[in-house]
């Protein structure tokens, strides 16, 4: 009998989690519990709030859900769908493409550039600034060889490693000898078209249409992540004894001749490009058109040339290229996607509570107005 109290009061020691006095002194052969402490979080009674979903509840939220989204859902799509946009395609797949001559004959071994020129007709005036876009579709950007192939210390300005590239640069971090810069995949694959915009009025003169090319980076990635090397203001100088990457025709301190501080690693078409893209077919900024003063459109209707110098080939992994104008909003380019999500949330919402609402009123087997017996 005594023998059983003690083997009981033992065990009920275990399970709260205490040892006998051998256990607890660290005694030979002592098993530890593998319960949790005995704690409110560990044994889970915090408190908690359980709502109890009945009609009252889930109802009115289904409806209000509804009634807010869609709303909201047909704004978006509104203003989504007030943004002006016009895309042109200039691959030259098809062989009455004026550049299909350009993207059959043209590959990166060239030494001359392919111009072409591409005829189209705005049927309406774009108003406010318009963005000039580059597209490209069946190019991976988002391969993880790819992404890392860079070195942000070099992009930085570090000047070590402007001589001593990261080895993820690999195969594109020396040539002949020399380091790389800007090194690896990314800088090497630098999208290298010139696209030139005119207007062509009624008497058929060609008017160029101004594009400006700075402001189209991120102000934190021009003043912050890439720098060019300290020292020396002479960037020939600074990038002494490193060599262009493979496919570039001139060194990273020649990238844009007409403006001296858009050149070496903060050229910003070379910072828009290093910012890589999630999917295969994807845009980048390539030109602003500012906005005119006065009531004038920024880009009038009627017609327009696009001169095209085809330097980059996309043929040889069934690339596509384009090139994009649009208009913004308040929200940024053109997207329906965000607005259609709403509107069908919404709706799929005040279509349950509809449902919900017949449902309860019909199979309610609750009798309030029953009376209530002595």
């Amino acid at each position: 009998m005594i023998a059983a109290m003690m083997a009981s009061s033992y065990n009920a020691k275990e399970e709260d989690g205490h040892h006998s006095g051998s256990s607890s002194h660290g005694g030979a052969g002592a098993v530890k519990s593998k319960k949790p402490d005995n704690t409110a979080f560990k044994q889970q009674r915090l408190p908690a709030w359980q709502p109890i979903l009945t009609a009252g509840t889930v109802l009115p939220a289904f409806f209000v859900i509804g009634l807010i989204f869609i709303p909201i859902g047909i704004g978006l799509y509104v203003t989504s769908n007030n943004i002006k946009e016009f895309e042109v395609d200039y691959t030259g797949v098809d062989i009455n493409s004026p550049c299909y001559s350009c993207a059959k004959n043209f590959s990166w071994n060239s030494t001359q550039s392919c111009v072409c020129s591409v005829n189209f007709t705005l049927e309406q005036p774009f108003e406010s600034n318009v963005f000039m876009y580059y597209g490209l579709s069946n190019f991976y950007q988002n391969h993880r060889r790819y992404v890392k192939s860079r070195d942000d210390s070099q992009l930085n300005g570090d000047l070590s490693a402007l001589m001593n590239p990261s080895k993820e640069c690999e195969p594109y971090r020396t040539n002949d000898g020399l380091p790389i810069a800007p090194c690896g995949a990314i800088a090497n694959s630098l999208f290298n078209d010139t696209l030139d915009l005119y207007y062509v009025d009624s008497n058929s003169t060609k008017t160029p249409i101004p594009l400006a090319k700075k402001g189209i980076a991120w102000w934190t990635d021009k003043h912050v992540k890439f720098r060019n090397p300290s020292g020396n203001t002479n960037l020939t100088v600074t990038f002494q004894g490193t060599t262009k990457p493979v496919n570039w025709r001139k060194p990273v301190y020649e990238l844009d001749p007409s403006e001296a501080d858009n050149n070496g690693f903060i050229n910003e078409d070379f910072i828009v490009w290093m910012r890589t893209a999630a999917l295969p077919t994807f845009r980048k900024l390539y030109r602003i058109i500012q906005k005119k003063s006065g009531t004038t459109p920024t880009l009038p209707s009627g017609r327009y040339i696009l001169d095209i110098t085809y330097n980059y080939p996309v043929l040889s992994f069934d690339g596509r290229k384009r090139m994009i104008l649009s208009t913004i909003s308040w929200m940024g380019g053109k997207n329906p996607f965000l607005g259609i999500a709403y509107i069908t949330v919404g709706s799929i919402c005040f279509f349950l509570g509809v449902v919900l609402l017949i449902i309860h009123h019909k199979y309610d087997t609750r009798n309030n107005s029953a009376d209530i017996p002595n």
